[in-house]
């Protein structure tokens, strides 16, 4: 049972998503002054802020199932700081691959000064919308991660959204762990929009 106050802040973060959305599309030339207020209220009442994504790899081990899952991912369609913190899981465009999407976690963003355990690298500074993601298992070395150990930082714009919730089996699943900020705001996304059945169905399909 979904309480009202998750209600509400359900609704409030539909409408930040509706409207964010509905302005890259705008800014892109796929709307028109005309069509921008009847995109958001079509957005807010009937799109979803999450989608299924079947995943299947070790880099991100134990964190996804290494033998595949389903995932529950929160759409961001405009990445940034406020939206994105360090310590989440997002699903993004590979660099190296731009028509293939991963899973990583974010380990830095921009302003934060990355220090390599070579010392005949200098140090740096994250530009601005830039970030550093990682994989999670740690046994894999960079070019097996293919992580930004190898492939440097990457836009935030490359981040297509963050993995709330894991479904590795039918009796093995729950909420993926990700910065605190980003756990609060997506607590009413996951109270409203999880339906574990669907996950299930998902995987089997």
């Amino acid at each position: 049972m979904v309480y009202l106050p998750t209600w509400l802040r359900y609704a409030a973060n539909r409408l930040e998503y509706s409207v964010n959305l509905t302005w890259k599309n705008y800014s892109v030339g796929q709307l028109n002054r005309k069509q921008f207020s009847n995109a958001i209220w079509k957005n807010f009442l009937y799109g979803k802020l999450t989608f299924c994504h079947w995943n299947k790899g070790e880099e991100m081990a134990p964190t996804l199932a290494g033998n595949g899952g389903t995932l529950l991912v929160r759409k961001i369609p405009f990445p940034q700081p406020t939206q994105v913190f360090v310590g989440d899981v997002v699903m993004m465009k590979n660099p190296l691959k731009n028509d293939d999407y991963f899973f990583r976690r974010v380990a830095a963003i921009e302003g934060d000064e990355m220090v390599s355990n070579n010392e005949k690298e200098e140090p740096f500074t994250l530009k601005k919308d830039q970030c550093w993601v990682l994989a999670d298992n740690e046994s894999l070395k960079a070019k097996e991660a293919q992580d930004s150990r190898l492939f440097g930082p990457v836009p935030m714009g490359c981040i297509a959204g963050r993995v709330i919730y894991a479904l590795r089996s039918a009796v093995d699943h729950g909420p993926v762990y990700n910065s605190q900020m980003a756990m609060a705001q997506d607590s009413s996304v996951l109270a409203v929009e999880l339906d574990v059945e669907e996950l299930v169905k998902k995987m089997k399909s």
